[in-house]
């Protein structure tokens, strides 16, 4: 079990890595070796993860879930299988925990008296000085 906070721990089964070759510097190396990793986590169908982290996890991984519900990174800034392993799977972990912090709720604020005047009356004005600004006719020059 890798733990994410203290409620929520992923299921190392549930997570399927497999290793694919990275560009990039290398040399020879880079031909031969898959050192960068794809990780997939099926959040649709984990029962670690409850139903209202996992709608704020789908609206938080946005191109990197599947229609299936399956979230998929790629790590290959490393050039050893491992260092990019961990890489995933940090960022896994920190994507799950982004999801599972609430949103804080909105609270409703209102406007005072005096600000609702204020801004009334400067409409009024406002009003005014564009009405004023009609065509000019021959009588009034």
């Amino acid at each position: 079990m890798i733990p994410v906070t203290p409620t929520i721990a992923l299921d190392e089964a549930e997570i399927e890595d497999r290793f694919i070759r990275a560009g990039g510097p290398g040399g020879q190396n880079v031909n031969k070796v898959s050192s960068a990793v794809q990780l997939r986590f099926d959040a649709a169908r984990s029962k670690a993860l409850p139903d209202d982290v996992r709608a704020r996890l789908k609206r938080l991984a946005g191109r990197r879930m599947t229609r299936d519900g399956v979230i998929v990174i790629e790590a290959r800034r490393y050039r050893t299988q491992d260092s990019n392993r961990r890489d995933a799977l940090a960022r896994l972990v920190r994507l799950v925990e982004r999801a599972a912090e609430p949103p804080v709720p909105r609270k409703k604020t209102r406007l005072s008296a005096a600000q609702r005047r204020r801004r009334l009356e400067a409409k009024r004005r406002r009003a005014a000085l564009k009405r004023a600004r009609g065509p000019v006719s021959d009588s009034e020059s």
